[in-house]
């Protein structure tokens, strides 16, 4: 508050720099005439002292309504959305010209930040709208190819699932960039989450013979059960797309969900930036078909939800995600 205080008195001090400039020159001046006639200088000193008094007076008078406006502008600014229309009166007509400037731009912004907040709106619609749309060939198609059971049958069913998978990840990339969310927060069994998003993989553990160890839990957790599930359920995907063979677990302790695989596992250097939107890393090249955006979703859902998400890795050795959740 100090620091602040006495920033703000040097920039007003220095606003008057001219006219303290000219007193100090008017004064020299004048003890320079005095002292070249052999005047007296204890009129001019005297005189000085006056001035300087008078100064100060004024200075500090004109401070403080000068300070008063400036914490008002303050106050202003950090809640400009609802206090634009409260700026202080103009005192003269170029802080006058300011104010009607700051308006107008206000008013742009404003008219701009509608106009985009009507498009976003209507994108999300428009593709909530596709996404039920798209689900019904979809479910078509997997009770067609669910009518024999061969092995082409099978990969195609996988690649449906795959197709699946990004027909969600459209709906919820729109959604969690959207300002207005659909986030319902109530006490749910954690449990239950985590066995819809296992029943929802199970067929691929079982196509890449994937071993699921998870022993089950009686926690209960506050929390939005969509999102949630979403974030475990991208985490399994990524799991079971870079596991070719031994075993994923999950473990539960008090609300931190622990998710670990056996797969090829992230590089050092990968790390710091998986999070990072449309960032693949080296598995993400290497698998031509990574979009870069579930672990940012992953990261944009945690952070609505206040949970935490991060994640261990080494090479070879496999990879382990884990969210702190709110018990």
């Amino acid at each position: 508050m100090k620091k602040s205080f006495f920033k703000i008195l040097f920039r007003y001090l220095h606003q008057y720099r001219l006219i303290l400039i000219f007193f100090a020159v008017f004064i020299v001046t004048f003890i320079s005439v005095f002292f070249a006639y052999g005047v007296s200088l204890e009129p001019i000193f005297y005189a000085s002292m006056l001035y300087l008094i008078f100064s100060l007076i004024f200075l500090t008078a004109n401070f403080i309504p000068f300070y008063r406006k400036h914490c008002q502008l303050e106050e202003i600014r950090k809640n400009i959305d609802v206090l634009i229309n409260d700026l202080p009166e103009p005192k003269n007509q170029i802080e006058e010209d300011y104010s009607n400037m700051l308006k107008a731009l206000w008013h742009i912004y404003t008219d701009e930040h509608n106009q985009s907040q009507i498009k976003q709106k209507e994108s999300i619609e428009y593709y909530t709208t596709w996404v039920h749309q798209i689900k019904t060939p979809i479910s078509a198609m997997r009770l067609f190819l669910q009518t024999e059971d061969t092995e082409q049958n099978a990969m195609l069913l996988t690649e449906l699932f795959r197709i699946e998978q990004y027909v969600e990840m459209v709906l919820c990339y729109f959604r969690t960039d959207s300002s207005s969310s659909d986030f319902v927060f109530k006490e749910y069994s954690l449990d239950s989450i985590i066995r819809q998003a296992i029943r929802k993989y199970a067929p691929q553990f079982v196509r890449k013979r994937i071993r699921l160890i998870y022993d089950g839990t009686t926690e209960r957790i506050v929390t939005d059960e969509k999102w949630l599930l979403f974030v475990i359920e991208q985490i399994l995907s990524n799991a079971i797309k870079y596991t070719t063979k031994g075993s994923v677990t999950i473990a539960v302790n008090d609300g931190i969900i622990s998710i670990s695989d056996t797969g090829i596992g992230i590089s050092e250097e990968d790390l710091p930036r998986i999070f990072e939107k449309g960032f693949t890393g080296y598995n993400g090249r290497a698998d031509k078909k990574s979009t870069g955006l579930g672990l940012y979703l992953c990261k944009r859902i945690t952070d609505k939800l206040s949970n935490e998400i991060s994640v261990k890795s080494e090479v070879g050795k496999g990879t382990t995600v884990i969210i702190k959740t709110t018990v």
